[in-house]
């Protein structure tokens, strides 16, 4: 992690981005990730729920196995929407979104008992992103808690006080796949602390939600 590249003018952005919108855009769909299709005006080709099989692929009425994986939503609506326009609909309007992404994986560091990537079912918070990773060590700093995301190709940051959350005096913050969250402690490299240490005690990321 380089924790380097970011900046304090990569920080005031994060006011701007409405972060679920670019996390559904840029995610790319993986095996047993759940999803929602809508066929405009056709309910047979239409699901609620349907589950991305071990292979990458959907299994669709008339058009059959669809490879899914590797794709953003955007473009495996566009995917769909060519297969069916080829013999069965004219024009079809087909959207996709994600309801469960169960390839999605955080990385939690820092004074955490067993740092490394965890698979999160679901959507999943800051408490239980720090719980994958069997919770804090003794050295943690629970005040400072950050966590990095890459956001248009920057990597931006926001600092979260885990103490508070645990305490109900602040909400806690969902994770994404490919968040980097890293607890602080004495121990930490001198870059990422000094970074850590400059953060305003403010979780910017909650702002947007």
């Amino acid at each position: 992690m380089d924790a380097s590249q970011v900046t304090a003018a990569t920080l005031t952005d994060l006011t701007t981005v409405n972060l679920d919108t670019i996390v559904g855009e840029d995610y790319r769909i993986g095996a047993q990730d759940k999803l929602n299709v809508r066929v405009f005006q056709v309910e047979d080709l239409s699901f609620d729920e349907i589950v991305v099989d071990s292979s990458g692929s959907l299994q669709m009425p008339l058009i059959g196995a669809v490879r899914a994986a590797g794709l953003t939503p955007a473009e495996l609506s566009r995917e769909l929407a060519a297969r069916l326009g080829e013999r069965y609909l004219r024009n079809p309007q087909v959207t996709v979104s994600v309801i469960e992404a169960a390839s999605q994986k955080v990385t939690v560091d820092g004074a955490v008992t067993k740092p490394g990537v965890y698979v999160m079912r679901g959507r999943t918070s800051l408490l239980q992103a720090v719980a994958m990773a069997e919770g804090p060590t003794q050295i943690a700093d629970l005040t400072k808690v950050a966590v990095f995301r890459t956001i248009n190709g920057e990597r931006n940051v926001a600092l979260f006080d885990l103490e508070a959350i645990r305490q109900g005096r602040a909400q806690d913050p969902e994770v994404f796949g490919d968040d980097i969250v890293v607890v602080d402690t004495s121990r930490l490299n001198s870059t990422v602390r000094n970074l850590v240490t400059a953060l305003p005690a403010l979780a910017i990321f909650q702002v947007l939600r």
